[in-house]
């Protein structure tokens, strides 16, 4: 069973820095598809960052020129480097992994993902 678990969440003050950390183990996948989105109180989840199966990173237009995303040589481990945060990048932040093959969609598509962690809670005051 795949399980996909985050951390590095925490409460920081606008313009600040935090560093989530992702890893996905188990099933029988070599690498993964993987991805983070956010849920903001009262709005619907959306992309923040991916990388696709080619390697392609991509990000949310608010995430550019703050955020940065990595991913491990072995395919199951992804960091993202938040910079000068601000308040509304309040949120519950998720982890996902996708299988090798999907839908023909980006790391930024929520349907290409199989497996999803527990969120990671980031607070940004100001």
């Amino acid at each position: 069973q795949v399980r996909v678990m985050e951390s590095g969440g925490g409460s920081v003050q606008a313009g600040g820095s935090l560093r989530l950390s992702c890893v996905v183990s188990g099933g029988h996948y070599k690498s993964f598809l993987m991805g983070w989105f956010r849920r903001a109180p009262g709005k619907e989840r959306e992309a923040v960052a991916g990388v696709d199966r080619d390697g392609t990173s991509r990000y949310a237009d608010f995430a550019k020129d703050r955020f940065t995303i990595s991913k491990d040589k072995a395919g199951n481990g992804l960091s993202l480097q938040m910079n000068s945060l601000k308040p509304e990048d309040t949120a519950l932040y998720y982890c996902a992994a996708g299988a090798p093959w999907g839908f023909g969609g980006t790391s930024l598509d929520s349907v290409e993902y199989n497996w999803w962690g527990q969120g990671t809670q980031v607070n940004v005051s100001s």
